[in-house]
């Protein structure tokens, strides 16, 4: 999933960008809030990493301007200032979690996939549907039982159409969630995803809404890997 990181300490900065995104996230990286305000509006984003203390402010100042217009997007504080009454300030204050420096990475995604579990009303870790298994944690798959081999994007793009079966997604959706802004995308990349599912789904499991998008087909026509291989 993609989010966005506010974070003025480079080399923090740098080791939160490759760590998460070895932990399967794409994060794009601000260092003060001006840049920031011009991200979040600029982009769709899952989650949002915010430090306290930053050059032109505090983050609680974006914090309250997200929650003033009731904005829901997630929010974890992650900051140096860890008293107990920071962190009452920072959660009163809208935040959604609070972890405090020095930190370990694992718990930060572990988290991070947390508010995106309660942002979708998911209670389970796991994402299901028609016989597909996901586990975002371990980014590991299945189908009607049978372990999936997929690429970092591959996942990436089915558990971004998985999370919400119904919705369609555009193609630029997608690739807003697959890349970050330092990374180039090639104008056919999507499509390439999608053929590779569909040859390891069967080629009716993901729809195509011409003009419109992508989705999973509703699962009670979903049909399984078996009865597309048969057709």
């Amino acid at each position: 999933m993609r989010i966005l990181v506010v974070e003025d300490d480079s080399i923090l900065a740098d080791g939160l960008r490759v760590g998460l995104g070895m932990a399967g996230f794409t994060a794009d990286v601000v260092s003060c809030l001006e840049d920031a305000r011009a991200a979040l509006a600029g982009a769709e984003y899952r989650a949002l990493v915010l430090d306290l203390m930053l050059p032109d402010g505090s983050g609680l100042e974006l914090l309250r301007e997200l929650r003033a217009r009731r904005a829901g997007l997630p929010v974890l504080l992650l900051t140096a200032r860890d008293q107990v009454e920071d962190r009452v300030a920072g959660l009163d204050a809208g935040a959604d979690d609070y972890l405090g420096k020095p930190f370990d990475l694992d718990e930060l995604a572990a988290r991070l996939r947390a508010l995106s579990r309660r942002s979708d009303g998911r209670t389970t870790a796991q994402i299901s549907h028609a016989g597909l298994e996901l586990d975002p944690g371990t980014r590991s798959a299945s189908f009607n039982g049978q372990p999936l081999k997929l690429s970092r994007r591959e996942f990436a793009v089915l558990q971004a159409l998985a999370e919400r079966p119904g919705r369609v997604l555009a193609k630029s959706d997608l690739e807003d969630r697959l890349y970050g802004w330092d990374e180039e995308v090639e104008s056919n990349a999507v499509e390439v995803h999608i053929h590779h599912l569909r040859a390891k789904l069967g080629r009716d499991f993901i729809e195509t809404l011409r003009g419109i998008g992508y989705r999973l087909r509703p699962e009670e026509t979903s049909p399984s890997r078996s009865a597309s291989a048969s057709s």
